[in-house]
């Protein structure tokens, strides 16, 4: 198992930019394919990017094509989501997941979560 902690939410104007951090600890990270959710309101926790142990990155491109970047360092430990020209619809808590498969996309092969960092997007 690898216990993640979230940091970097908060409340941000439409337009602007937040940093997310997940820091990973107790297992190698370098051994784990690494995964941004988040969950709106009365909606499901959906797939927002993710980085396989190897560097392949994906994103829900519809969604957050061409304005979040996924990245990690392994010397850190930490999976990064640089989010920018942030819109009202991207509100949600963002969790990060970890699993040590190698489907990047799909939730259900997460088996380690964070506790999610709440941002929040003002129009």
């Amino acid at each position: 198992q690898v216990q993640l902690v979230e940091s970097g939410g908060g409340l941000v104007q439409a337009g602007g930019s937040l940093r997310l951090s997940c820091a990973a600890s107790g297992r190698t990270f370098s051994l784990y394919t690494m995964g941004w959710f988040r969950q709106a309101p009365g909606k499901e926790r959906e797939f927002v990017a993710g980085i396989s142990r190897i560097g392949n990155i994906f994103y829900d491109t519809d969604s957050v094509k061409g304005r979040f970047t996924i990245s990690r360092d392994n010397a850190k430990n930490t999976v990064y989501l640089e989010m920018n020209s942030l819109k009202p619809d991207d509100t949600g808590v963002y969790y990060c997941a970890a699993h040590t498969g190698t489907v990047v996309t799909t939730r259900t092969r997460y088996d380690n979560w964070g506790q999610g960092t709440q941002v929040t997007v003002s129009s």
